[in-house]
């Protein structure tokens, strides 16, 4: 069971008090359940809700509102959608999610939860401790560990049943020493190696394995890989990975298998196999690069102006001097920087445009380099007298995609998603 503080609303747009909600493993039925009385009412300077008419709050987290520099908005009824439509697009395969590195970002209880109910039933996650909170919340599950079997970790896997990726085959016979010494049928993925040259047994490897799926009790659950560049469809080594793996799988013939990502459910049913493995997707990260984005948006992030001040032509903002103003200009300082994942590489300069944000419904530049707890944001060409300390600025949302933020850093979605950091008042919303 995990805890979170979370506020029930009187109506639309009305806040109500403060409870305590339980996100329920699968046996607690389809609602969240309450166990605290109200605790404190909204104080009347929160930041504003996102005006989503269909969702209401299901649960808040991390510092109290009022308190916050930023709030990040994170939308479990649009996770859960993305998820359906990544499933309808993979039938008849079945769709597993990826909630490694706190479901990217998101947090791996409430996302895993709100999967769980909604009929995923195959999770992938990177290490142990991720599998042991996955299990807290979703008992029925299968869980995978993508980063395999650590030494002398093996008993750990069995406590939780849960299964490694195994990767090479040195895991391979530490893994069967153990299963074999006491009698565990708990069952681990093979991963092979088609081209990623990261993890995984060679095809030469796999073959010389193969023959152990004729053993009842061979204890290979699942044979993958891993796509390295589906985002570009038609790179040639993903035909390359496609055919390579499906000889391999040839040889593990009754033996599920598993090779797409997010973007690899975008190429051909040849890449679909049995499973697909589906995570940046889930959160709204675009699996198809240069074509619109298929997946519903998953966060909103605001961030709370602190000041606003006038700006001399001439004189420079921020560390290192590297911003110059050309005319005589206002700023509004925002409480986020890189210490809550606002990512450095987005600040700007005298020889580069940065990310921008939106206040009071027009796109702002950002002026100077990302800080570790501040941003500086042009606002000469707001009204007079507005914005006013207190008000918040749009850091990703409305027309600033999540994607968008992240080529103004020059970066992925991934790294924006899993650099979220936990300063923010978080809002859960369904």
């Amino acid at each position: 069971m995990v805890g979170l503080l979370t506020r029930t609303t009187s109506g639309p747009g009305i806040p109500g008090p403060l409870v305590f909600l339980v996100f329920p493993t699968l046996m607690d039925g389809p609602r969240p359940r309450r166990y605290d009385q109200a605790m404190a009412q909204r104080k009347p300077d929160t930041m504003p809700e996102p005006t989503t008419p269909s969702a209401t709050i299901a649960a808040t987290s991390g510092p109290p509102e009022a308190e916050a520099g930023g709030a990040l908005t994170i939308d479990l009824g649009a996770i859960e959608a993305n998820w359906k439509a990544l499933s309808r697009r993979a039938l008849p395969s079945e769709c597993s999610a990826v909630i490694k590195a706190d479901a990217y970002g998101c947090g791996l209880e409430p996302v895993a939860t709100t999967l769980a109910r909604a009929g995923c039933k195959t999770f992938f996650v990177a290490d142990l401790f991720e599998a042991r909170r996955l299990r807290q919340v979703a008992p029925e599950v299968a869980i995978y560990v993508l980063n395999g079997l650590m030494p002398n970790t093996a008993s750990s896997f069995a406590n939780i049943h849960a299964q490694p990726v195994i990767g090479s085959l040195t895991e391979l016979a530490e893994w069967d020493a153990f299963c074999s010494s006491n009698n565990w049928r708990g069952g681990a993925a093979l991963h092979v190696d088609t081209g990623m040259n990261r993890l995984g047994i060679s095809a030469g490897e796999a073959a010389a394995v193969a023959p152990r799926i004729r053993a009842e009790n061979h204890g290979i659950t699942l044979l993958m890989s891993h796509l390295a560049i589906s985002q570009i469809p038609d790179h040639p080594l993903n035909d390359k990975q496609i055919k390579l793996f499906r000889e391999v799988r040839i040889l593990f013939r009754g033996i599920a298998s598993s090779l797409a990502n997010s973007s690899g459910i975008f190429l051909s049913q040849a890449a679909h196999c049995d499973m697909v493995r589906p995570g940046v997707a889930l959160y709204g990260v675009n699996p198809t690069p240069g074509r619109s984005n298929p997946m519903r948006p998953v966060i909103e992030l605001r961030g709370r102006i602190i000041q606003v001040h006038a700006v001399t032509k001439g004189e420079t903002i921020g560390y290192d001097a590297q911003w110059t103003a050309k005319r005589n200009m206002r700023v509004a300082v925002v409480a986020v920087g890189y210490a809550d994942g606002y990512l450095r590489a987005a600040g700007s300069s005298d020889e580069r445009e940065g990310a921008v944000a939106i206040i009071g419904g027009k796109r702002c530049p950002l002026a100077g380099r990302v800080s570790m707890d501040l941003i500086t944001i042009d606002v000469s060409d707001l009204p007079d007298g507005t914005p006013k300390r207190g008000d918040v600025a749009t850091l990703i949302g409305d027309e600033i995609t999540l994607d968008d933020l992240a080529t103004a850093a020059g970066t992925i979605g991934y790294e924006v998603l899993t650099s979220l950091g936990k300063r923010y008042h978080r809002v859960y919303r369904v």
